[in-house]
């Protein structure tokens, strides 16, 4: 069942949500060769912490990590581990934080050192699909329309893998709520996006094929083809003209241009 969100309890949602923000801009800060993922989530998990919220996915369903860090050919639910990053490693984290009986989710993509041209294709049009779709979570607009626009502009024009098997969601109370919000799909189809909706929209787009399986720890998720996967997420209010975006790249994208060992001209 769909739950709309008061506006104070949006309120309480963007605090959340800007608290995921904050950690992933201190990711920026940090990343480069020879750092590790798990420095990374040891860095988010005190960081979540002394901030008085608690994060989202450590303990989700046994999961045992408070990020998902998904490297290359890994698509999402990455175990953060010991092995150091390199130079053109792309590094997908995904952070959760619950705070004020309320989450916050959402995920960004980044690349260290030099990358491909195609790579960074991937990467650019990606996080492009992300606010085209953004544009569609007005009230009367369905479901279908998101995935829609997200599927037609990476896959039809741009000829990359859209992931089936993986979609976005409501978000509130629970990390995951109704609708699903696939990255995929046809207009005019779906549950209709209603005033206070808070849906976490999240294009997981492959550099080749569609198709993905599942690592034996039970959790990560990795591209068939062994190619590159990229994956930008943001949280999103419905409203009637425009909606409002809860998360915030601004101060990420700020603190990766100014990492020298960060790719940016994507």
């Amino acid at each position: 069942m769909i739950k709309p969100k008061s506006n104070e309890e949006v309120e309480l949602m963007r605090i959340s949500a800007l608290m995921v923000s904050d950690a992933l801009s201190l990711v920026a800060k940090e990343l480069k060769p020879g750092i590790t993922s798990a420095f990374i989530n040891k860095m988010v998990d005190e960081f979540i912490h002394d901030n008085g919220a608690t994060p989202s996915f450590k303990g989700y369903n046994g999961y045992p990590f408070a990020t998902c860090i998904s490297v290359n050919d890994a698509v999402v639910h990455g175990f953060p581990n010991d092995r150091e990053l390199i130079d053109g490693d792309i590094v997908s984290v995904d952070i959760g934080v619950f705070k004020n009986n309320f989450h916050g989710d959402h995920a960004y993509t980044f690349a260290i050192g030099e990358i491909d041209s195609e790579t960074q294709r991937l990467l650019r049009v990606t996080k492009e699909s992300l606010y085209l779709a953004i544009e569609k979570c007005i009230v009367g607009n369905r479901v279908g329309d998101i995935g829609f626009t997200v599927q037609e502009y990476t896959e039809k024009k741009n000829g990359f893998g859209v992931v089936r098997e993986l979609v976005g969601h409501g978000l509130g109370h629970k990390m995951h709520e109704d609708p699903q919000v696939p990255n995929y799909g046809r207009k005019g189809i779906g549950p209709k996006l209603i005033d206070g909706m808070v849906i976490a929209i999240e294009p997981m787009i492959n550099l080749g094929r569609k198709e993905i399986y599942t690592e034996s720890d039970g959790w990560t998720i990795r591209t068939v083809d062994g190619k590159v996967s990229a994956h930008f997420e943001h949280d999103v209010c419905v409203r009637p003209n425009k909606a409002d975006i809860l998360s915030n790249y601004a101060p990420i994208e700020a603190a990766e241009k100014k990492n020298p060992n960060l790719f940016w001209s994507y």
